[in-house]
């Protein structure tokens, strides 16, 4: 090839080229300046492992060349000098027959103090959305002809059009209603035959999903979000792959999946990660079994798998300047690969936040994945937060008993006093209903005043707090999971809509109310000191009512839950040591000031939220 393209050069002055038999580099681009100099190129293409590699640049270098079972990939390893300031490297291929081609791969320059980022904190309130159900902006990009589900909103399993453009529309409602920070759930592209639409099947880790709109949509989403003060949570998924990813006709290694191939079901016995006793064989079926058959187990002991996927996250962080990560089905991959994804993320970032998904009530397995746990078996995280389950399962269990000794807001006592289980309680994100859960409001009844007490205590408790999009306008769902409907769709976010919870056209009166509260609520919230860093102390439940005070040395907030459906007294006497001296308080939705001269009066199933002076 490259003697016939010297002779139509020369001869004939027809410029000929060998084309680039490359389909894919991941990452597509990289930055200059990054805190590891180390970066593994995966390249795809036919057969493109018969050719030899080869770079010249002065800052720049190759160090290793891996080639692997299926001759259509090559990892290749650089170097990148810290004196590199990017720009293009070209790559110089050629095969045992003298053909030769070039390929140019770009290194940006990053945005200045990007490592230097704040995660999301205990300042923030996250509002966690499902993408397809929030708001259709774009009709047009609902059903593509390349991709296999079509929409249909007529089902609540199949995919309603729910985009980028819905949610960057609406960006204003989101600050406005005093949340600080998104969480969508998945919008890589999900290429599968059915149920696309929950994101959770990732067929492409560079790529969002075209029905959402396309990566630079999701950088604006980012940036603009950023500028009204709403921050980018990226849910990454690392356990796990779509059966459709491109991946499947064309393993790169003879043990890329857990199993290869073949379907072997996770056990979900989580507390076999850490059990002292717990067999080898009972491990492996947890972390290396599949959760479902469409969703192939990826083996991250393979340091190939590894390195893509460190590096896949570290790409979202740069490129789209996220805020923070949520780690879907966390203690499900293997648990070195999360030492390390952690190490390497929080060594380029270490002001970023990432929170983990441990999806168990018992603290003690949360606990074990959150950094600083001195756990028995040595095991070291570096991840920040984790998801309090824990927590969640005892506000939701205590909003649906009426109150005894043992029964009620006792709960929600007595699972913060395992917080001694935790490196940093503080970090946790707590929250009373996710993607995967029945709604709060129909788990309680449709009872407002619970539903209130509910948004009050995670507003005020420690941790940052996470709400679920639609809870604002009392969303509903069966009482047992039923994911397309605890899943539905936003009002207001489709042509035609009747209700539309962000104009408040069509709501009742009972929805306008629960949304006005908790906008209240948020948006005094962002300015409190005492919520954000302040210490917590707690007084067990005395006939239904829970009492808990916020501090710093220059703020005090007390917070009373009265969880019957009776009038109480606030002893004076009995909470002095929240009071702390303190002759007056604020109520801070009311406006109201009490005197604490006397005792306080709670009226039924009520919150109240006093800054004392």
């Amino acid at each position: 090839m490259i003697r016939l393209t010297l002779f139509l050069t020369l001869l004939l002055g027809i410029p000929a080229a060998l084309a680039d038999p490359i389909d894919r580099v991941e990452p597509p681009f990289w930055w200059a300046g990054m805190h590891n100099s180390n970066l593994q190129l995966m390249i795809h293409g036919d057969r493109i492992a018969q050719w030899s590699v080869s770079l010249e640049h002065p800052r720049v270098s190759l160090t290793e060349v891996h080639r692997v079972e299926s001759e259509n990939y090559l990892f290749v390893d650089l170097d990148v000098r810290n004196t590199f300031r990017g720009g293009i490297v070209t790559l110089q291929f050629v095969h045992e027959n003298g053909d030769a081609f070039q390929h140019d791969y770009a290194f940006h320059t990053r945005r200045k103090d990007s490592a230097d980022r704040n995660g999301f904190n205990t300042t923030d309130a996250i509002y966690l959305i499902t993408p397809d159900r929030f708001a259709n902006g774009d009709p047009s990009n609902d059903s593509l002809a390349e991709l296999k589900e079509a929409a249909n909103r007529d089902s609540s399993v199949g995919r309603h059009g729910g985009d980028l453009d819905g949610m960057i529309q609406h960006l204003d409602y989101i600050a406005d209603m005093g949340f600080t920070a998104i969480w969508p759930t998945p919008m890589l592209e999900n290429d599968q035959a059915e149920y696309s639409y929950h994101g959770y099947s990732i067929t492409d880790f560079y790529r969002v999903d075209p029905r959402f709109g396309d990566n630079e949509d999701y950088r604006q989403l980012s940036l603009q979000g950023k500028a009204k003060g709403v921050g980018l949570i990226q849910d990454m998924i690392l356990n796990h792959i779509g059966s459709g990813h491109w991946w499947m006709d064309d393993l790169p290694t003879d043990d890329w999946l857990n199993f290869q191939g073949e379907f072997v079901p996770t056990t979900h016995y989580r507390t076999s990660v850490q059990d002292p006793y717990a067999a080898d064989i009972d491990k492996q079926e947890f972390a290396d079994g599949w959760f479902v058959k469409s969703m192939p187990d990826l083996n991250q002991r393979n340091p190939l798998v590894a390195n893509y996927l460190i590096q896949n996250s570290i790409w979202w962080i740069e490129y789209a300047d996220l805020y923070g990560i949520r780690t879907d089905t966390y203690s499900y991959s293997d648990k070195d690969f999360l030492t390390e994804w952690t190490r390497r993320i929080m060594a380029e970032y270490p002001n970023f936040n990432i929170v983990g998904e441990e999806w168990s009530t018992n603290p003690n397995v949360v606990s074990y994945w959150q950094r600083g746990k001195d756990n028995k078996d040595g095991y070291v995280s570096y991840l920040p937060s984790v998801m309090d389950f824990p927590m969640y399962d005892a506000l939701r269990t205590a909003l649906t008993e009426d109150e005894a000794w043992d029964r009620g807001l006792i709960r929600v006592y007595e699972t913060l006093a395992d917080d001694n289980l935790y490196a940093d309680p503080m970090s946790l994100v707590i929250f009373a209903e996710n993607h995967d859960t029945s709604r709060l409001y129909s788990l309680i009844d449709e009872d407002l005043e619970r539903f209130n007490i509910a948004m009050t205590l995670l507003a005020t408790m420690r941790g940052t707090p996470q709400f679920f999009y639609g809870s604002e306008v009392l969303a509903t769902s069966p009482k047992t999971r039923d994911d397309g409907a605890v899943r539905s769709d936003f009002p207001g976010g489709w042509a035609g809509d009747t209700r539309n919870g962000f104009t408040g056209e069509g709501l009742t009166d009972t929805q306008r109310s629960a949304q006005a509260y908790l906008r209240q609520l948020l948006n005094w919230r962002q300015d409190q000191e005492a919520i954000h860093h302040g210490d917590l102390l707690h007084f067990a439940p005395h006939n239904g009512v829970y009492v808990f005070a916020r501090y710093t040395g220059e703020q005090r907030i007390l917070v009373a839950i009265n969880h019957t459906g009776e009038t109480r007294q606030l002893s004076n006497e009995r909470y002095a040591q929240a009071i702390d001296g303190h002759r007056s308080g604020t109520d801070v939705l009311s406006g109201e000031t009490l005197s604490l001269d006397n005792d306080l009066t709670l009226e039924p199933m009520s919150a109240r939220i006093l800054e004392l002076h």
